[in-house]
Order: C-alpha cells, then sequence, then structure tokens
C-alpha cells in the first residue's frame, strides 16, 4: 500500500510539474502557440522537423513545446491553460470533458486497432480474453487501452469487475509485468513492440474487430476561437508530416529511434500499425467516440453524460 501512495504522490508531482513548466514557459509571450505532445506520434515527428516554427513566425507566433508521458496530463495541461494544442486516443478526452476540461476536437487519424494490444508473458498459461476473469491487468488509467479492455472483456462475456485493474504509467507496467506483478498488460505502440521484441510478450487480443483506436487532435475552446487560422496551419503542417512518414516508414523510423530510445527495427514495427491521413471531424467518427463515452458511463469511469457533438468542430467551423 505504501509503495502504491508513492507512486500515486510521485505521478501527481510528476503532472503538476509539466503543467507547471508548461505555464512558466508562456510568461512573457504575447502570441505563442503551446503545444503538448507524446515521444511516440506526429506531433513529435513535426517537431523534429521544424517546419512549422517559420510557417507560423510569418504571423508572428513563437511555438512552445512540452512532452508529456501520456494523454491524461497532456489534456489536464491543455485544461488548466497551460497548452494550447495537443493530440491523445480515444479515452483521454472523455475523462477531460466529463470533469469539463474546455477541450475541442479538431482533427483524427483512422482507426489503426493493431496499434494497441493485451499482451501476456510468452510463457503465460492465458490463453483468450476470457481467460483474465480474476487477473490482475495493468494499463494506464484513462488511456486509450482502457477502452480496449472493457470492450474485450465485454466481447469475451467477462464483467470488468471480474477483473482486477493495476493503474501504472507505461515504465512502471512494464516493470511490474516482466516481474510476474501483473497477469496481462494492456498497452498501446510504441511500448507495445518494444515489449514484444524484448519479453517476446504474446498478444490475447488487439484491437481488430473490437475497438477503432482512433487518434484525435485538440486545441482549448479559447485558443481556437481566437486563433482559427493558426490551428489551421499546424494541422496543415501535420497532414504534411504524415504524408511524408507514409511513404517513408524506415527514415522516419531511423529518426524517431534515438529520440524515444528504441530499436529502429522496433519502431517500424509501430508505424507499420499506425495509420496515416489527419482528416477533419464526420458524424460516423463523432458517434464512434460516443460510444466510447457511453460505455464509460455505464461502468461509472466518468460520473455524468457527456455530448461528444458538443464539443467537435466540423469542417468549415
Amino acid at each position: 500500500m505504501r509503495r502504491i501512495i508513492r507512486r500515486v504522490i510521485a505521478a501527481i508531482a510528476l503532472s503538476i510539474g509539466i503543467v507547471a513548466a508548461a505555464v512558466g514557459t508562456s510568461y512573457g509571450q504575447d502570441k505563442v502557440v503551446r503545444i503538448g505532445y507524446q515521444k511516440y506520434g506526429k506531433l513529435v515527428l513535426l517537431k523534429s522537423k521544424g517546419t512549422l516554427e517559420p510557417k507560423l513566425a510569418a504571423d508572428g507566433y513563437k511555438v512552445v513545446w512540452t512532452e508529456f508521458p501520456s494523454g491524461p496530463p497532456l489534456l489536464e495541461a491543455l485544461n488548466v491553460g497551460a497548452i494550447d494544442f495537443g493530440n491523445t486516443g480515444e479515452a483521454p478526452p472523455i475523462f477531460a470533458q466529463a470533469a469539463g476540461a474546455p477541450i475541442q476536437y479538431v482533427a483524427y487519424e483512422p482507426p489503426a486497432p493493431k496499434g494497441e494490444a493485451i499482451l501476456v508473458p510468452k510463457d503465460s498459461p492465458l490463453k483468450s480474453v476470457a481467460d483474465l476473469k480474476g487477473k490482475k491487468v495493468a494499463l494506464n488509467k484513462g488511456s486509450n487501452v482502457h477502452y480496449l479492455l472493457v470492450k474485450a472483456l465485454e466481447k469475451a462475456g467477462v464483467r470488468y469487475s471480474e477483473i482486477e485493474p493495476v493503474f501504472l504509467a507505461p515504465a512502471d507496467a512494464r516493470a511490474a509485468f516482466e516481474r510476474g506483478a501483473v497477469d496481462a498488460w494492456v498497452i498501446w505502440d510504441p511500448f507495445q513492440a518494444a515489449a514484444e521484441a524484448a519479453t517476446g510478450a504474446r498478444t490475447l487480443a488487439d484491437g481488430t474487430g473490437i475497438v477503432a483506436n482512433y487518434q484525435f487532435y485538440f486545441s482549448s475552446k479559447k485558443f481556437l476561437e481566437a486563433n482559427p487560422k493558426i490551428v489551421d496551419a499546424v494541422l496543415t503542417e501535420l497532414s504534411s508530416v504524415d504524408d511524408w512518414a507514409k511513404r517513408d516508414i524506415h527514415a522516419v523510423a531511423e529518426q524517431l529511434a534515438p529520440a524515444i530510445g528504441l530499436s529502429v527495427p522496433v519502431v517500424e514495427v509501430a508505424l507499420k500499425r499506425q495509420s496515416y491521413g489527419i482528416k477533419p471531424l464526420t458524424d460516423a467518427v463523432i458517434a464512434d467516440q460516443q460510444q466510447v463515452a457511453d460505455a464509460f458511463l455505464a461502468l461509472n469511469l466518468i460520473p455524468k453524460s457527456i455530448k461528444i457533438s458538443d464539443v467537435a468542430r466540423r469542417p468549415g467551423s
């Protein structure tokens, strides 16, 4: 119990430190775009390419980048006004909107169901998702894999209450997984690909036929209302990076691998499971995201009903 409390305190301290640092970088800047990113994905590629800064400098804007360990603290930073733009998977914005965060969906990437999975050790006796009943399952609470676990259990006829969720950030979850402290781990790429390569972890199920695993891009409501053309400029540059990435996955892997501390082959595996094409929100995508929200409400994982359409920017708006 003391170890769990220490980890919770450490996680809170980390999030507070990140948010405080992001807020601090904005002081004294009249025109600045503060972008939150994670170690993996199109935003980190955009940062490394350096093409956004000159584009926005022409409009008098400076770009400030802040790295986050996962989606939930990134959206908390957006909630408190520490960043203006970022991206996460499906689940974090559900929790953020339910908590009253002023987020606005501005774009999405097509489904990438193989980019997240429920893993078990290579010698585990567990053979199917149904075997998770009564078992300890590690996951990052409020992340996109939270929804994968919910829906995979549902499909297997296991109630969420019949497993023991162990909420851990990816690094801690990997350690727990390797020492046998948990029976399974629900995780996304590139952590998924890294665990497969390093430990021989087996996949009980990925998102195929279960969840879409969208990636979404967000702006704060205040920033979007004041700077719609700047948000569009960021999305345009992201689309350019996306076009480059899907044409030359090996080159992207070589660029990303040193930054995230993984080998080029592992990053290539993850990139091949990723989706490409940054698109404006559609009614179908909004409806899919509403299903995620409704599923979390039914499990009492969020405190109230929410409408995704209330915070989704439509094309031309």
